[in-house]
């Protein structure tokens, strides 16, 4: 076996852009689930509008790519609004309700063929990322022995954790003022909070709207990344590994989103260089009854799905969370 190219891809993972996407995607719900107690299981269309903020603007509208940037990041305001002026007055299963249909409409209208000339359908959208990529200053790519990179992907990785450094900064920041004590507090009890005079609304749309934009800085990432939007990657389970990232590294902790979205993708893709090894070549080490090369993708979900329920059972506050910050008890 291998262990140099297992230990490869499970670092260039858990330091690559896969990481960081899912980094961004899932500070944005801590945001919303960790500090302020609110269900987003939408976060995907907070990704999916900002990615095509940019995209449509540029190739199908024709404008500037900065102000494709600047739509990229106005588009989740506007869709935060959209869903929690209806719902944050409601009970916090409405929010999860409308959020995840959202998401699913915006996916099937990004895809859909009558939509083609705008969107790109299935296909999706390309030819908008020349400009970031012009400002690539890496000649060459990066080989340390335990990660690699290309240069592209060099590039990508140096933007991605800027953006990450810079969302932790500002979360920091906001979650020791006084905004962010208040955010706490409605987390615990709005009614409380509301018998003090404080608008519990807007404080919920306020955080609803931070943590939208956060996801759509993710999507807007992983379309600058690869340079193409396709409705395929802002499906249902990418908010479900942000918050399966989000648990591993502990919510309400400023790096817990961080940090677990690098073991996370540490252990899928180690897990599936493992198991490509020892199913892969014309004598596998596992015999095909056991594992066949074709199911290694589904395992590695099993094995990892396997190992969150056992976090949650026996640490459900996750790695670096604390019990008495947030109340997540499997038991």
């Amino acid at each position: 076996m291998d262990f140099g190219t297992i230990i490869d891809a499970a670092f260039s993972a858990a330091l690559g852009p896969e990481a960081i996407v899912f980094a961004l995607a899932a500070i944005g719900l801590n945001i919303h689930f960790g500090y302020t107690g609110l269900l987003n299981f939408g976060q995907a269309g907070f990704m999916a509008v900002g990615a095509y903020g940019l995209a449509v603007s540029v190739v199908t509208f024709g404008l500037p790519f900065w102000l494709g940037i600047t739509i990229a990041l106005i588009a989740p305001i506007g869709l935060a609004l959209l869903l929690g002026i209806p719902t944050l007055r409601l009970r916090a299963d409405y929010l999860a309700i409308v959020t995840i249909a959202a998401a699913e409409i915006l996916r099937l209208i990004f895809g859909s063929a009558e939509m083609v000339d705008t969107f790109g359908g299935s296909n999706g959208l390309s030819g908008f990322a020349q400009p970031y990529q012009d400002l690539n200053p890496f000649s060459s790519g990066l080989d340390l022995g335990f990660v690699s990179f290309s240069r592209s992907v060099l590039w990508s990785t140096v933007v991605g954790w800027a953006l990450v450094l810079l969302c932790v900064l500002i979360t920091w920041l906001l979650m020791r003022s006084p905004w962010g004590r208040v955010l706490r507090s409605i987390r615990e009890d709005e009614d409380a909070v509301r018998s003090l005079g404080k608008n519990v609304f807007a404080y919920k749309m306020q955080a609803l709207i931070l943590g939208g934009v956060f996801g759509g800085i993710a999507g807007l990432y992983l379309a600058l990344k690869q340079a193409s939007v396709v409705p395929s990657d802002y499906s249902t389970n990418i908010t479900f590994f942000a918050y399966t990232a989000l648990l591993l590294g502990g919510a309400a902790r400023v790096w817990g989103p961080v940090i677990g979205a690098m073991i996370f993708w540490f252990l899928m893709s180690g897990i599936s260089a493992i198991l490509g090894q020892l199913t892969n070549g014309p004598d596998p080490l596992l015999p095909t009854w056991v594992l066949t090369s074709t199911e290694v993708s589904l395992v590695r979900f099993v094995l990892v799905g396997i190992g969150l329920m056992l976090l949650m059972v026996f640490r459900p506050q996750g790695i670096f969370g604390d019990r008495r910050e947030i109340a997540i008890d499997a038991r």
